[in-house]
């Protein structure tokens, strides 16, 4: 069956063709036809932005021509205090138009009219902020209303066997009027009525939590806080928050959040792709300063103007059209309804047989009769009765509560997990992290604490303790004036951070942990960052990105002349040196010995496990042209620092967990190799037997050579995206492993694409990176990552349970049934009775079982990985054992119940009927305990800790003790004696034995 199913039911666990994803449709399947909606949308959208940008470059030859603009200001944006309405913004955004934006006096025009200051942002005052939203709206997309309860009823109504079973109760209902009036002859089609009701709302119920438990967590996927100036302070915001007039503060990685105008930046390059289709870059620049909400940021920083907020912007009705998309079917559920679609055939013949066995037995003792030809209204309810046996036996046959399954425990899961601290942004994430058997992960952030300091320096050849406040000052001492002063430059201009001044009115640093402790040590200098930066002007600006390694500026000088300062990995920038300060403030050329010594300085901080980092600076003397890149040779080096970021607590015990698991955890990063391996071995990551290798060694291996090396590989430094890229590829496709792969960058994104789990860092994580990621992990957290393997696991180990419980009750049902229709002429379980036992399997087994939550013994056991068994032998072995066991009781009280129970008279087989079903509902409730551990003797371990399970199982007893005490009218029950009970439950209870010998059965 796994071979068939793995065949013929088989999905990606990401990226599915829409042809395998409209073959299978669940309780939350993927909206497809929305999918479809948005293509025409993206190719308008495509088709409006390429004629909008010849305009906007045919307008540009023209604006020395511009005529006073024939626009007028809506009253109400007058009285309100703007000039400029919300439409009017749109068409310049929108169309590109930059003669409509220079009528309007260009981006400052447009701050004026808007009471806005590119420089301060938005006044806070609450009034002002209440009079814009009303005339320019708020930054939120219109979201279509969420199904009614009434909906889910109606669609759990929609079940073809169900309807059957209706019908069938119709006709019960009017035949049994008709030969026994009211209420007597209404009671068998009132009991099977009553069942389906009961049925459909414990699903509808089921299905309506879960939707709005996915509704909760789409919203939390949706939050995003963005860097704003408002009242001349710099703070972070939801981007919900967001107003026409704010100024916005964008980086690598960031998503655009709103339609703007370019205010200031640098290298500003913007991935259009997501709203046009096109892949190609688009440079922002004062000459081209349109920003689209959607777009992300792929090069460079700027500060931009909301002009477009909301339904406004081409996103927002984007989005409207992709609302309620709906996600993609996990793997495990395709394939459980390959199970399901394979037993319900095989029920179906089932049924057939059965009806056609019960027909033919009732035909032929009136044909023994003689009264073939005439019939009575009992015949007619009896043949009614061996039609609904039949269709219920499809019923219990098709175990629909598999995909049920899957959903209650990922919805289970995932909330759980949120408390945990991790974000599952795509469902088959949940059961594919609990078969990984490797984790490739980044150091910064989430190995290490991400709080930077720099402790150690070697400036002017001179090297320094610098860990408290008081170092740095007296290093500041020893070294010459000149010296000092270019550091400082370096430090303050390099940098994409900022010091900026907070609502209490405190300094405060934003930026990268990295450049946060380089302005850090700055300031321990002495420095003035404000007055450094106001003294040279900056020309070009070169961002650090994990391809180049360095960043670099060039500045205007004061007294006239440019400079270009570069940062970056300290070998690589050493290397475009040939020159050096010395300890007396001179600049020295840069010889094989100052080489030697600044590489062992190098090495003894890495060593250390300090990340380093090199300063450098040249004098351009002869000029230099913004259109040009920074020069790459010809620098003075200033010197290096050694910056401390400390392993976070738990992770060595952590990664400990991960190895008994067998999850190999492999680091991946962009730090010199000895820093990475000192990092490594103090994690526990790197073993004795292990290889450390870097990026641009492992990329100039031949395909042999790396898959040799690839196994015992544990950490790689200095590599770039496409060396993370190709390692997860080859772990993937040549070992067959189920990769996870962190991430937190733009150019992580690729990697966590070709991952089977990308898992997205949510605090140092850019947009680009969570947008890219399966699971957003919200506190950078190794040990959170573990957390998500663990919980993984417990779904996947949770599914098999509930398959093996189902199964069970599937194979003895089909086969009691069967088999008493076919040697006795009568079937033991009535309509309404198996839609009880189906009740229990379905929905009430479902949410039992499938609700578990994970212990530490799941982190003990080998992966699954990526072709493992989902029915394994062991489940195999418990399912045919168990369901052998009661069948052999069942078949027994059906053949000598009687002579057991000394039972007599007219009511004899009515008694008989009631103790086998409420023996087969027993064997069931006991069974389920027996299935909360697959292997292990010790069932009831924790029990205790599951409400839902104590719940469902004390609910299941109760109903059970109803329906066979007082409900005897509708379900063809009697009440039993206190012996019978006993029996009853008793043979239910010797199945927890009997499961428990299976076990230590080796399979």
């Amino acid at each position: 069956m796994e071979s068939y199913y793995l065949n013929n039911f088989e999905v990606k666990p990401k990226h599915s063709s829409e042809e395998a994803l409209q073959k299978w449709g669940f309780r939350f399947p993927a909206n497809l036809s929305k999918r479809y909606e948005a293509q025409p949308m993206r190719r308008t959208n495509q088709e409006k932005l390429r004629v909008a940008v010849l305009v906007s470059k045919a307008a540009f030859q023209f604006i020395q021509g511009v005529q006073p603009s024939d626009y007028t200001v809506p009253e109400e944006v007058k009285t309100a205090g703007f000039g400029i309405c919300g439409e009017e913004l749109g068409s310049i955004v929108e169309g590109h138009d930059l003669k409509k934006l220079n009528i309007h006096g260009g981006v400052a025009g447009i701050a004026e009219k808007l009471s806005t200051s590119t420089l301060n942002g938005l006044t806070t005052d609450s009034d002002l902020l209440n009079r814009r939203r009303e005339i320019f709206g708020i930054n939120k997309f219109t979201e279509s209303e969420g199904r009614s309860f009434l909906v889910f009823v109606w669609e759990a109504l929609q079940d073809m066997t169900l309807m059957i079973l209706g019908v069938c109760a119709f006709v019960s209902l009017l035949v049994g009027i008709v030969m026994e009036g009211w209420p007597r002859g209404a009671h068998d089609g009132l009991g099977i009525v009553a069942s389906i009701l009961l049925v459909v709302f414990v699903t509808a119920t089921s299905d309506y939590r879960q939707s709005l438990q996915f509704k909760d967590l789409d919203k939390e996927k949706k939050k995003i806080a963005i860097q704003v100036t408002r009242n001349g302070y710099r703070q972070k915001m939801s981007i919900y928050d967001l107003l026409p007039g704010d100024i916005v503060h964008l980086a690598i990685g960031d998503q655009v959040p709103a339609d703007g105008v370019f205010v200031s930046g640098f290298c500003v390059l913007i991935d259009e792709s997501s709203l046009t289709g096109e892949s190609e870059p688009v440079m922002v620049t004062a000459d081209n300063p349109f920003l689209l909400s959607g777009t992300k940021v792929q090069d460079g920083s700027c500060k931009m103007m909301v002009t477009t907020v909301g339904m406004r912007t081409q996103w927002g009705k984007l989005m409207a059209t992709l609302s309620e998309g709906g996600d993609d079917e996990t793997p495990l559920q395709v394939k459980l309804n390959g199970v399901a679609t394979i037993i319900g055939k095989v029920g179906l013949f089932f049924a057939i047989v059965t009806f056609a066995v019960l027909v033919q037995g009732l035909m032929s003792r009136k044909w023994q009769d003689g009264t073939y030809l005439r019939w009575s209204g009992d015949e007619a309810l009896e043949m009614l009765e061996f039609f609904a046996v039949a269709v219920t036996i499809v019923v219990v046959a098709v175990p629909e509560g598999l995909p049920l399954a899957v959903t209650l425990s990922l919805a289970f899961a995932m909330k759980k997990m949120m408390n945990d601290k991790a974000l599952v942004r795509h469902l088959a994430a949940c059961e594919t992290m609990g078969s990984s058997t490797c984790i490739c992960s980044d150091k910064t952030g989430t190995l290490t604490t991400n709080h930077m300091a720099v402790v150690k320096s070697c400036i002017c050849m001179n090297v320094k303790e610098v860990s408290k406040p008081l170092d740095a000052s007296s290093l500041c001492s020893e070294l010459p004036d000149s010296a000092v002063r270019i550091l400082l430059q370096s430090i303050f201009n390099n940098t994409g951070g900022e010091v900026v001044v907070n609502k209490n009115g405190n300094s405060e640093i934003l930026g990268t942990p990295t450049d946060t402790a380089l302005l850090e040590f700055g300031l321990s200098l002495g420095g003035n960052f404000h007055a450094e930066r106001q003294v040279s002007k900056l020309l070009k600006v070169e961002p650090f990105n994990s391809v180049k390694k360095r960043m670099g500026v060039v500045l205007e000088l004061p007294e006239g002349g440019l400079r270009a300062h570069s940062k970056g990995a300290s070998e690589i920038i050493l290397a475009t040196c040939d020159k050096v300060i010395n300890a007396n403030g001179e600049i020295v050329p840069l010889d094989e010995a100052t080489i030697n010594y600044l590489n062992d300085i190098i090495n003894q901080f890495a060593n250390e496990a300090l990340r380093t980092l090199c300063l450098a600076y040249m004098e351009l003397e002869n000029g230099f042209s913004v259109e040009n890149p920074i020069p790459v040779s010809g620098y003075t080096c200033i010197g290096v620092v050694g910056i401390k970021d400390p392993v976070r607590p738990g992770v060595k015990e952590s990664v400990a967990v991960c190895r008994s698991a067998g999850i190999t955890v492999r680091m991946v990063t962009g730090d010199n190799i000895n820093t990475a391996k000192a990092i490594a071995r103090e994690c526990g990551i790197l073993t004795d037997d292990g290889i450390a290798i870097e990026g641009p060694e492992f990329r100039e291996k031949s395909e042999e050579e790396m898959l040799k090396i690839i196994p015992k590989l544990q950490v790689m430094a200095r590599s770039s995206p496409l060396d993370k890229h190709t390692l997860v590829k080859h772990l993937r496709t040549s070992l067959g492993e189920v990769v996870a792969v962190t991430g937190d960058g733009t150019n992580d994104a690729p990697a966590l694409h070709e991952a089977d789990i990308g898992l997205a860092m949510g605090i140092a994580g850019t947009e680009v990176a969570k947008e890219s990621a399966d699971v957003i992990i919200l506190d950078d957290n190794f040990s959170t990552i573990v957390t998500v393997a663990k919980w993984g696991r417990s779904v996947y180990i949770n599914i098999q349970k509930f398959v093996q419980f189902q199964l069970t009750v599937n194979v003895v049902a089909l086969i009691v049934n069967f088999s008493s229709a076919c040697l006795t002429g009568t079937a033991p379980l009535t309509a309404v009775q198996l839609l009880w036992v189906n009740m229990i399997m379905d929905t009430l087994g479902a949410l039992a079982l499938a609700t578990e939550p994970p212990n530490d013994d799941l982190m003990k056991r080998a992966p699954v990985g990526r072709k493992g068994n989902f029915i394994s032998n062991v489940m195999w072995r418990n399912i045919l054992g168990q369901s052998l066991y009661q069948f052999v009781v069942i078949w027994l009280l059906q053949s000598k119940g009687k002579g057991i129970f000394g039972l007599e008279g007219p009511d004899s087989d009515l008694i008989l009927n009631t103790l086998i079903f409420n023996s087969f509902v027993f064997c069931q409730i006991f069974n389920e305990v027996s299935s909360r551990e697959m292997e292990e003797i010790d069932v009831f371990k924790g029990i205790l800790n599951n409400y839902v399970f104590v719940a469902v199982l004390s609910c299941t007893v109760i109903f059970q003790i109803i329906i066979i005490e007082f409900l005897g009218t509708f379900a063809n029950t009697t009440p039993l004696t206190f012996a019978q009970w006993f029996l009853s439950v008793f043979i239910g209870f010797l199945g927890m034995p009997i499961a428990a010998g299976l076990k230590m059965i080796p399979v």
